[in-house]
């Protein structure tokens, strides 16, 4: 719908519903770009810019992103080879949850197979750092385009949100709150807090799985990609230390462009923010080490 790409191809194991899928977004393309779309085999994978990993079972009421880890993992054992062997040069975005987690599994396979670093990346927080600014912007009665702020460590429970490097249009989120005189106390955060942590959930209770959001998050991945944007985005990707957490991945501001991450960028945050984000990350840490990764 966003015009991005030139052809789209849906691989999946049940290959009636890839091609159900493939002709009912097709039959969209009259009402927005020029776009081809099918479905199709691993083969047909071959000189694709981009692939996107969304295999694995769904989330369930009542599940956390975590516990979703080891039936997830299994599935991209099997299939992350399978795309690297079809697509070698692409790029591996990772949508399946925990994504932190399956982004570092994906990585680990793929530099087995001489994949470079920072080609394999996941959504991270693009999709929370969105939701953050809607709702702080709401509060704020501003355009979501003038808040400048993100969403870090893992897509899940122990996210983190760096209050204090927030800025609208240029001034700092406190400065900005006592000029508008829009109270930025306790409540108002943990409001706001909430609806951006327990977002997926509320969805997933509501309607089985969350689509449009992420949908369109990694529309605007692919699209920096794609555009060679070098674009500062919040996706997941390994980094060697973060927090005094060596070997994680997790979402931090990431340059992203043609190459993938291009660089990443360290969070000048305050005492507490740090000691959540190290939290976060270790989190992280002691499911990269169940897997033996």
């Amino acid at each position: 719908m966003r015009g991005v790409g030139n052809e789209l191809v849906l691989v999946d194991k049940n290959v009636a519903r890839a091609q159900a899928e493939a002709e009912d977004i097709y039959h969209a393309v009259p009402f927005a770009h020029t776009l081809r779309v099918r479905a199709g085999e691993y083969a047909d994978l071959a000189g694709c810019s981009i692939v996107i990993l969304a295999a694995g079972v769904n989330q369930q009421p009542g599940e956390n992103r975590l516990q979703l880890l080891e039936r997830n993992a299994a599935i991209f054992r099997s299939i992350v080879p399978l795309v690297i062997d079809h697509a070698p040069d692409a790029i591996l975005i990772v949508a399946t949850n925990p994504v932190d987690i399956m982004t570092h599994l994906t990585a680990s396979i793929a530099a087995e197979r001489g994949v470079q670093v920072g080609r394999v990346f996941g959504s991270g927080t693009t999709l929370d750092t969105a939701r953050y600014r809607a709702l702080l912007a709401e509060y704020l009665g501003v355009s979501t385009q003038n808040i400048h702020g993100y969403v870090v460590g893992e897509h899940g429970d122990s996210e983190v949100i760096p209050w204090s490097l927030t800025t609208v249009a240029t001034m700092p989120l406190a400065e900005f709150c006592e000029f508008r005189g829009k109270p930025l106390d306790e409540a108002v955060r943990a409001q706001i807090d909430a609806g951006v942590r327990h977002a997926a959930a509320r969805i997933i209770n509501g309607k089985g799985a969350t689509y449009y959001g992420v949908g369109s998050a990694l529309a605007r991945i692919v699209e920096a990609v794609l555009g060679d944007e070098h674009s500062l985005l919040t996706v997941c990707a390994p980094v060697a230390e973060i927090a005094g957490v060596r070997d994680v991945t997790l979402a931090l501001p990431h340059l992203v462009g043609s190459a993938g991450i291009i660089d990443t960028f360290p969070l000048p945050i305050n005492a507490s923010e740090q000691a959540a984000l190290a939290y976060s990350a270790g989190i992280i840490r002691g499911l990269i080490e169940s897997l033996k990764l």
